[in-house]
């Protein structure tokens, strides 16, 4: 994998008019390196981990990144986290920074994982990426998560992938 270059995103299918049908071949088991990777940082409210503010946060994060023309469908990827019970954050690859938001650069080396179901086996899936990470011989650092679909998109297709992305040392 190059550096700043993320699996191919497959946006073929989209029937909802909302999210794509995620298609995770390519997206399990690669190694992803980072080099001054230009991201757009935004936080969410939550309460005891379930979203408050995530669908406002995200409509306004997507508006200015389609009004600023720095979506680029080829590198498309937000990277979730959850620091607290009370607040989650939020990164969006962007090809340059944009106006309005927090803008951050990411550098490092990330190893990924698809999993597949409920929101509720999230506990699992960190233990899961621990344990990849150790059998590749790394230590995870911080995990993030990249939910692929919306809860509606995932009940209409029928399937809720969600690729783990451990960032590694």
């Amino acid at each position: 994998m190059q550096t700043n270059q993320l699996p191919h995103y497959d946006r073929s299918v989209n029937t909802t008019g909302c999210c794509p049908k995620f298609n995770p071949e390519g997206w399990d088991g690669q190694t992803l390196h980072f080099e001054n990777k230009p991201f757009v940082k935004a936080k969410a409210w939550s309460l005891m981990y379930m979203p408050l503010t995530l669908g406002s946060m995200m409509s306004r994060v997507q508006g200015r990144i389609e009004a600023q023309d720095v979506l680029d469908e080829d590198d498309y990827i937000v990277l979730s986290s959850d620091p607290s019970p009370f607040r989650s954050e939020h990164l969006f690859a962007v090809k340059a920074p944009i106006e309005g938001e927090e803008n951050v650069r990411i550098s490092g080396d990330y190893l990924t994982k698809v999993f597949e179901g409920d929101y509720t086996q999230m506990g699992k899936w960190y233990k899961a990426m621990d344990e990849y990470a150790k059998t590749q011989g790394k230590k995870v650092m911080k995990q993030h998560f990249f939910y692929t679909t919306c809860p509606k998109c995932a009940k209409a297709y029928g399937q809720n992938y969600v690729v783990g992305v451990a960032q590694v040392e």
